[in-house]
C-alpha cells in the first residue's frame, strides 16, 4: 500500500507525459483534433498529480522533477510544434524576403522558452500564490486554441494567414513565459473575499467569454487572463 501511496501521483504525471507524446505525434501527422483531446487530458492529469500528492502527503523531489519533465512535452513541445505547423505553409518566405531556411523553425522558440520557464519556476520559491510570467499550460491553450479555432471554423484567419504576425506572436509568447509579470494562480492564501477578487474576476469573465464565443473564446480567455493579471498586479503576492 505504501508503494501505491508514494507513487500514485508520479503515475498520474507519467500519464500526462504519455498524453503529451501522443498529442505531439498526432499534431505532426495533421490530426489536430486528437491533439486537442490529449491537451485536455494532460491539463486534467497535471492538476490531479499535484492534488493527489498533497492529499496523500506524498510530495517528493522526484515528483517535482517528473512534473516539469512531463510539462516540457505536453506544454512545451506541443505549443512549439503548433506554431511550427502554423508557419509551415509559408516555407522560407517572410514578408516578401526569401530566407535560407524555412521560417517554421521559429515556432520552436516557444519550446525553448517553455523549458527555460519551467527551470526558473523550479528554482523560484516566491511563486506560491501567483505565477511569475505566463505558465506553460496557459500558453499552450493560447497557441493551440488559435490553431484549433482556425482549423474548425477559419477564426483568426487574419492572424494565421500572416507569417509576420505569427512570428510576432511567437516572440510575445516566448517573452511572456519568462516575463516578470505576476499572473493569477488558482491557489487560495485565505478565504477572505477581498483577497480573492482577482480569481473571482478571472472565473466570472472566463465563463462569460466562453459562453459568448464558444470555441473562439478559448484563446480569448488566456488573453483576458493576462490582462486581468496585469490589472491586479498589486494584489498578487
Amino acid at each position: 500500500m505504501n508503494f501505491i501511496k508514494n507513487n500514485l501521483a508520479n503515475a498520474i504525471t507519467l500519464g500526462n507525459l504519455l498524453s503529451g507524446c501522443i498529442g505531439a505525434i498526432h499534431l505532426i501527422s495533421g490530426d489536430y483534433q486528437t491533439t486537442a483531446v490529449c491537451i485536455v487530458l494532460s491539463l486534467i492529469l497535471d492538476f490531479f498529480d499535484g492534488f493527489t500528492a498533497r492529499a496523500l502527503k506524498a510530495n517528493s523531489n522526484l515528483g517535482t522533477q517528473l512534473d516539469s519533465l512531463a510539462d516540457m512535452v505536453s506544454f512545451g513541445l506541443v505549443p512549439g510544434l503548433t506554431m511550427f505547423k502554423m508557419l509551415e505553409p509559408f516555407g522560407n518566405d517572410l514578408v516578401g524576403f526569401s530566407l535560407p531556411f524555412e521560417i517554421k523553425y521559429f515556432g520552436l522558440l516557444i519550446t525553448l522558452f517553455s523549458c527555460l520557464r519551467l527551470a526558473i519556476f523550479n528554482l523560484d520559491e516566491d511563486q506560491k500564490y501567483y505565477f511569475k510570467g505566463l505558465n506553460t499550460p496557459s500558453n499552450t491553450i493560447l497557441i493551440f486554441g488559435l490553431f484549433y479555432a482556425f482549423k474548425e471554423n477559419q477564426s483568426f484567419e487574419f492572424l494565421l494567414n500572416n507569417e509576420f504576425a505569427l512570428i510576432i506572436l511567437t516572440v510575445i509568447s516566448s517573452w511572456l513565459l519568462i516575463s516578470p509579470i505576476k499572473m493569477i494562480a488558482m491557489k487560495f492564501k485565505s478565504m477572505k473575499l477581498q483577497d480573492n477578487y482577482p480569481k473571482i474576476a478571472l472565473l466570472v469573465g472566463s465563463v462569460i467569454i466562453l459562453a459568448i464565443f464558444k470555441t473562439i473564446g478559448i484563446p480569448l480567455v488566456i488573453i483576458y487572463y493576462i490582462l486581468i493579471s496585469i490589472i491586479f498586479q498589486k494584489q498578487l503576492k
